[in-house]
């Protein structure tokens, strides 16, 4: 799994840090029960705040991507295939989002941008 984060980001280093971490099991490139690194072997090769990986993991926890069992580890949960495509429809839900955030700063209207949408999600079947 890669991680990079951005220190000049307006997005807190924990929330970039866990939803690379989201992305990374939602494209199976983390499959149920594989381990995610130490807390602190994770803070080290991100040179953040063991705090901050304490978090990521919560918050993941929290969310049912992941479980933590003591002295072992923290690994990716057995997916739960309904969570699992609620986060997948709710990151298309945030991408869409800044799509009409954007739309709406350069004055497209709600007609043609659901003209470029059909246009485009014709094309890439």
């Amino acid at each position: 799994m890669n991680v990079t984060i951005a220190n000049n980001s307006t997005v807190p280093l924990y929330q970039q840090i866990e939803d690379q971490v989201k992305a990374a099991i939602l494209k199976e490139e983390l499959r149920a029960g594989d381990p995610l690194p130490s807390i602190r072997q994770f803070a080290n090769d991100l040179q953040v705040s063991v705090l901050t990986i304490r978090r990521v993991y919560s918050d993941l926890e929290a969310e049912g991507f992941v479980v933590s069992q003591a002295g072992l580890g923290t690994f990716v949960a057995e997916s739960n295939l309904d969570l699992l495509l609620d986060a997948k429809r709710r990151a298309v839900e945030k991408k869409m989002v800044d799509l009409i955030k954007v739309a709406k700063s350069v004055k497209v209207t709600k007609k043609e941008l659901l003209e470029m949408m059909q246009i485009l999600y014709e094309e890439e079947r």
